[in-house]
């Protein structure tokens, strides 16, 4: 494969999942110049990428994979930059005077955010709509276990919910 193939594969994959790449930083980075690095070291493994992809999933699916792992190394490589204390950059997404639709929204980044990594993927997956089957082939683990995990989470995050609409949290 030319250099030039491999940019030209690149653009097209980039222009086709930009939102995914978006969705992926968002959350695993909070602030604007943590998620522009995120996205550059995502776009950079992806770019280098490129001549491995064999088609034996999708090219949406490939991506999501390099995109998470990537993702997850950058957060285990910044929690030891930031002493212990991952979440402590979080204070950003409170607003006060924002729609309750942006209030639940960014709710539902912050939970996630708080979520460990294995949940956090899985979460994200589900949100764009994945099949187990697919979720299954870029985490490596069974669709049982997604499923499971899957019921695990929803029940956290409907007990989570109804104490955010009963106190405003």
């Amino acid at each position: 494969m030319t250099q030039q193939q491999q940019n030209n594969i690149f653009e097209d994959w980039l222009a086709r999942y930009k939102g995914m790449f978006f969705k992926v930083v968002r959350v695993y980075a909070f602030t604007p110049a943590d998620q522009d690095d995120l996205f550059q070291e995502i776009a950079v493994q992806i770019w280098r990428s490129v001549p491995s992809f064999r088609e034996e999933s999708s090219a949406g699916t490939w991506i999501y994979r390099i995109a998470l792992n990537t993702a997850m190394k950058w957060i285990r490589k910044e929690q030891k930059h930031r002493e212990g204390q991952p979440y402590e950059h979080l204070e950003h997404l409170l607003t006060t005077n924002e729609s309750l639709v942006d209030d639940r929204l960014e709710w539902l980044y912050e939970e996630i955010a708080h979520m460990n990594e294995a949940d956090r993927a899985i979460t994200l997956l589900l949100l764009d709509g994945f099949s187990y089957k697919e979720m299954s082939d870029i985490l490596g683990i069974s669709e049982n276990h997604i499923g499971v995990k899957i019921h695990r989470i929803k029940k956290h995050l409907i007990t989570k919910s109804k104490n955010y609409d009963h106190h405003g949290v």
